[in-house]
């Protein structure tokens, strides 16, 4: 899974029929402590996540079909799977 900020929506007027119903979403991959960690990349929303929410992405192509399309098989290979309402860590992970 990758932990990530949503930074907006990617509007696609011509998709493939299977992601007529799914938002296409632009995600910032992040560490727990909010930093920015690499590229950006695309992803299929499955749990109505919005810019600013900090989310769980699966990566790997049969988990993310079925959770973004609720079909397996598509050809998806990144969808959000969660919103991440707050991370606790022990106190040897914190930065300090």
């Amino acid at each position: 899974m990758i932990l990530a900020r949503v930074l907006g929506n990617v509007v696609a007027t011509q998709k493939n029929k299977r992601y007529d119903n799914a938002r296409i979403m632009l995600c910032q991959t992040i560490n727990p402590d909010s930093d920015e960690t690499g590229a950006t990349l695309l992803a299929l929303d499955s749990v109505d996540a919005g810019a600013g929410d900090m989310v769980l992405i699966v990566q790997e192509g049969w988990g993310a079909s079925t959770a973004a399309t609720g079909e397996a098989g598509a050809a998806i290979d990144s969808a959000i799977v969660g919103v991440v309402d707050r991370i606790d860590l022990l106190p040897e992970e914190r930065k300090g």
